[in-house]
């Protein structure tokens, strides 16, 4: 059985445990946090996951490391040195950021040929994709143990041609968000109406076809160009930004829709997650 070492014991760090646990590998978690022993008896009760508070040692003997530590570049240098020191030269050192660069955080590195993004999104043990992001001097042999480490866990890995901040994913959802908050700080329309919205219509669409694709079926048999010389030549208004200053209204009206706290929280989080399990259920069977 492989052994991974997953370093960081949050909301990420958590969802990978449960990944890499339901594949078979034996996990090693590791994070400084006090009630470590706690998060694993609640969240990870009756899974092969050995607590550990030493980064260090809990990838000794790891066949992959996947981090998933806080988002600060100058603790990430410090912890992949280690992480490089504590394991053999073949071992991929995975971070799961969702903002800094690989090259970034390989600096200064000579293990830098092992240092690649594995960006998932969460839940981490649901949602099925996971951006692998080579930096400028990871190995083709690194990516590609990496994209077939995640292809086992039953990911889709999607491997960037090059690094970018943000990435894809995240580039793609701020770009929605921002927009959606300008939307709703315009009057046009409420939080919570906007949630309904798109889940009734855009996010169905794209929970079956991505927006190329649906490009190309809107415009009918003549496909994209079509829909692009037809509909598209008429989208030509402009798109607004939101006005950080009216930010606090928008999470006033977002938090009177769903509610704070714990109880708020894992009601919402259950709901989410059966109906993702769901979806998923349902497009494994018509794929």
């Amino acid at each position: 059985m492989s052994r991974v070492a997953v370093v960081g014991a949050g909301v990420i760090g958590i969802g990978w445990a449960k990944l890499f646990a339901a594949g078979g590998w034996t996990v090693a978690l590791a994070d400084p946090r006090p009630d470590l022993d706690q998060i694993i008896d609640t969240e990870l009760h009756g899974l092969a996951v050995k607590a550990y508070t030493d980064a260090g040692q809990a990838a000794e003997g790891a066949a992959y490391v996947q981090e998933a530590g806080p988002e600060r570049i100058e603790f990430k240098h410090k912890l992949f040195a280690e992480l490089a020191e504590a394991t053999d030269d073949d071992v991929v050192l995975a971070s799961s950021s969702s903002s800094l660069l690989p090259t970034q955080i390989a600096e200064a590195i000579p293990a830098a040929g092992r240092i690649l993004i594995g960006h998932p999104f969460t839940p981490v043990e649901l949602m099925p994709l996971i951006e692998v992001v080579p930096g400028a001097r990871t190995t083709s042999t690194a990516t590609d143990r990496a994209m077939q480490v995640y292809r086992d866990l039953g990911k889709t890995p999607i491997r960037l041609k090059r690094e970018i901040p943000g990435f894809v994913g995240n580039r793609l959802q701020k770009v929605f968000n921002d927009q959606a908050m300008y939307l709703v700080q315009q009057g046009v329309i409420e939080a919570k109406d906007l949630d309904d919205l798109v889940t009734a219509s855009l996010g169905l669409r794209w929970a079956t076809v991505g927006p190329f694709e649906g490009m190309n079926l809107g415009g009918g048999p003549g496909g994209i160009a079509h829909l692009l010389d037809n509909v598209g030549s008429q989208m030509t208004f402009e798109i607004g930004a939101p006005d950080p200053a009216g930010i606090p209204a928008v999470i006033e009206q977002v938090e009177a829709a769903y509610g704070t706290g714990e109880q708020p929280y894992q009601r919402r989080e259950q709901v989410r997650d059966d109906k993702t399990r769901k979806i998923l259920k349902v497009l494994g069977e018509h794929s």
